[in-house]
């Protein structure tokens, strides 16, 4: 097995075992970060949109909401277990005009110039070769169609998935027992080559036949309702496989410090605030 199809396998497992949590115990991120993804790539109504690793709908089901009736909306996932919950999430909302297939995102099975806009939150970024896949997306579009996705702004001593002050409580050490695709030196050389500085990020799009290429970094709050409350969720979300593949002694020993580094960020009783830097991109098709 080479080393793209151990890393999907990893992923699908990982996120087959977390659909059921995934992003509902008592923090919220992921919910936030999709709508204003939505509000940035502004879907009209009518249009056909593709979502890209949509997991529960964080993005797909405010797209959907936003083309109306008259649109269609397809979520992809490699995980089936999130296609069956954003399933029964859209059924609960009354959004009828989704579809959802098991797919893998990398490579779409899908038909050349059916889409108007393709969206991928916190998905796209982190596929194997990600820069191949943004010329597949740009097949899928039809002239003038547009890509939206979002990404962590990368740093060289942060972990993707966590804000940047995690990496005080974090020691790098602890990485060393992910997976081989997910240690930090091949993390850098997959996303920090053309992630961390805006203008590689553009030039990938250009190549990939995209143009009028939009960078905005923000902050998304991220809530928690207490320390153990996110410490609960990471074991839903990317970090997932850290947990997994730590020593019994050290999962303990990191659960205890952030459990603790975390509600000292408290205001007495209220929630933890983090406001987390996120980097938006849109583009549009060259052709």
């Amino acid at each position: 097995m080479d080393t793209a199809t151990t890393y999907k396998t990893k992923v699908t497992a990982a996120f087959n075992g977390a659909a059921a949590t995934y992003d509902r115990l008592g923090v919220e991120f992921f919910t936030p970060m999709g709508r204003r993804l939505v509000q940035r790539a502004d879907p009209r109504p009518g249009q056909h949109v593709l979502d890209v690793g949509c997991g529960l709908g964080a993005t797909l089901l405010p797209a959907a909401t936003q083309i109306g009736p008259s649109g269609h909306a397809l979520g992809i996932d490699i995980a089936e277990a999130m296609i069956d919950q954003a399933g029964r999430e859209a059924e609960r909302q009354g959004i009828g005009n989704v579809e959802l297939r098991v797919m893998d995102g990398e490579h779409p099975d899908l038909p050349a110039r059916s889409f108007d806009l393709v969206l991928g939150s916190y998905s796209v970024i982190f596929l194997p070769d990600a820069r191949a896949a943004l010329a597949r997306y740009a097949d899928l579009l039809r002239d003038g169609g547009r890509i939206a996705f979002t990404s962590p702004v990368f740093s060289r001593d942060t972990f993707p998935f966590l804000p940047p002050l995690f990496s005080r409580w974090i020691p790098m050490s602890l990485l060393q027992h992910l997976p081989p695709a997910w240690h930090p030196e091949q993390l850098h050389r997959q996303l920090h080559s053309w992630l961390e500085d805006p203008a590689d990020l553009e030039a990938a799009l250009d190549r990939a036949g995209f143009t009028a290429v939009d960078i905005a970094d923000e902050s998304v709050e991220m809530t928690a309702a207490s320390g153990e409350a996110w410490v609960d969720w990471s074991h839903t979300q990317g970090m997932r496989l850290l947990w997994q593949h730590l020593p019994a002694d050290e999962a303990a020993a990191l659960r205890a410090r952030l459990i603790a580094e975390l509600d000292a960020l408290r205001e007495q009783d209220g929630p933890i605030r983090i406001d987390v830097p996120v980097r938006y991109v849109t583009a549009t098709l060259a052709r």
